[in-house]
């Protein structure tokens, strides 16, 4: 996490010098997010089909090389676009193979699952915070392509913990025939169609997406920086992550009998991202209401994934958990 976090730090300036202006930028970050969003579906075919521990090391010893790469160019010239974009949708195709794994694992190393998740997004929350910063301080001492090859070596040591990791022989019942990839999807989509608490979910939050988080990322981050300056939104988005690790922390310590409902109830704490903002109010309210919806997310996730993990069955739980993760992205 530490490294995907610094990684858009490090494109936008290595873009920048490469001469490929603010559009080459964008173009970057789609190539890397895009093939996620399309293929992690696939990648949970592929985790159900030959076990999430293999898929997800030989996920991270590729994107070890392909990112490794991606510095090396940096480095060494000032590459094309086509190429840049090409090692990027590499990373991303790496990326989709690699998440599904996650939720598969989880079960299986845990006899706690919601502090599983719990201490997960902590780790992550604290990662969004400080990988960043490592970016910015590598960034003032080296360059945008030493920021590249760290964020590669974070997939090696990625790769030797799941390598190391004992028990993740497949579950009962995850052995199957040799089914082809048409089926494989269809019987995930079952699965997940089965479901209306899970379906509706998604559906729900793929119009938050639309109405809620999409403006907040957008007219509301703009807006921090323009009334309140840029120092101001680094500020902000602290507060963010301050409260992502205390939800995450609080969900470690609360055990409700419905995770699902309430995570639900948590959730309606994001209003006060888009609420501060919206009314206006001084830098010290609005980073508080911030921390709020941190907060309030980190628990909705937890709660959120905790249920996925203990309500699907072992044999589709990584096509199931890919769908859920097309649906949010």
């Amino acid at each position: 996490m530490a490294g995907d976090m610094m990684l858009p730090v490090a494109l936008t300036p290595a873009m920048l010098q490469a001469g490929h202006g603010a559009s080459g930028v964008g173009y970057a970050l789609a190539a890397h997010i895009a093939p996620f969003a399309v293929f992690v579906v696939f990648g949970g075919v592929l985790s159900d089909r030959f076990g999430a521990q293999r898929l997800m090391v030989g996920a991270d010893a590729a994107r070890l090389v392909v990112q490794g790469a991606l510095a090396a160019v940096f480095f060494t010239a000032t590459p094309p676009l086509w190429l840049v974009l090409a090692l990027l949708v590499l990373a991303g195709l790496g990326s989709a193979a690699f998440q599904p794994g996650v939720a598969t694992v989880i079960p299986r190393i845990s006899s706690d699952v919601q502090r599983a998740n719990a201490v997960l997004r902590v780790s992550e929350s604290l990662m969004t915070v400080a990988g960043p910063a490592l970016a910015g301080l590598l960034l003032v001492v080296s360059s945008p392509a030493m920021v590249l090859a760290v964020d590669a070596a974070t997939f090696g040591v990625s790769g030797l913990c799941l390598l190391s990791m004992r028990g993740l022989t497949r579950a009962p019942g995850t052995e199957r025939g040799r089914a082809t990839l048409g089926a494989d999807l269809k019987e995930g989509w079952r699965e997940f169609a089965a479901r209306p608490w899970l379906w509706s979910v998604i559906l729900i939050w793929m119009l938050a997406a639309l109405t809620v988080y999409g403006p907040t990322q957008t007219l509301g981050f703009s807006t921090i920086a323009t009334v309140h300056g840029p120092s101001a939104f680094g500020l902000v988005m602290s507060a963010h992550g301050v409260g992502s690790v205390l939800g995450g922390l609080l969900a470690t310590r609360i055990r409700p009998a419905h995770p699902l409902r309430a995570g639900a109830v948590g959730m309606t704490g994001f209003v006060f991202a888009p609420l501060v903002v919206a009314l206006d109010l001084s830098l010290p309210l609005v980073a508080a209401g911030f921390a709020v919806a941190g907060a309030a997310l980190a628990f909705w996730l937890v709660m959120f994934h905790t249920s996925v993990q203990t309500h699907i069955p072992a044999a589709v739980l990584g096509r199931v958990h890919a769908t859920t993760w097309r649906g949010r992205w």
